[in-house]
């Protein structure tokens, strides 16, 4: 049987952080009228909430990347 550990991954700032976190620290910062002005998809512009986009982006591989690259840019800003 084969050890199920996972990976341990030292560069990625990401790892370990939930998608739900990431998206809530976005919203926190920017609010969801400039949130979806830096990333221009629908669920951040038509009655928007945390669990509806969370949707979205688990189903949408580009909105996530986008999303991700938005708050690694606000870490990187942060320091």
């Amino acid at each position: 049987m084969q050890d199920q550990s996972p990976i341990p991954q030292p560069n990625n700032p990401l790892h370990g952080v939930k998608l739900a976190t990431i998206l809530e620290e976005l919203v926190e910062n920017y609010g969801w009228e400039h949130l979806a002005f830096k990333v221009n998809i629908n669920c951040f512009k038509n009655d928007p909430s945390i669990k509806s986009s969370l949707v979205f982006l688990r189903r949408t591989p580009w909105a996530r990347e986008k999303v991700e690259q938005l708050y690694l840019h606000h870490l990187k800003k942060r320091k």
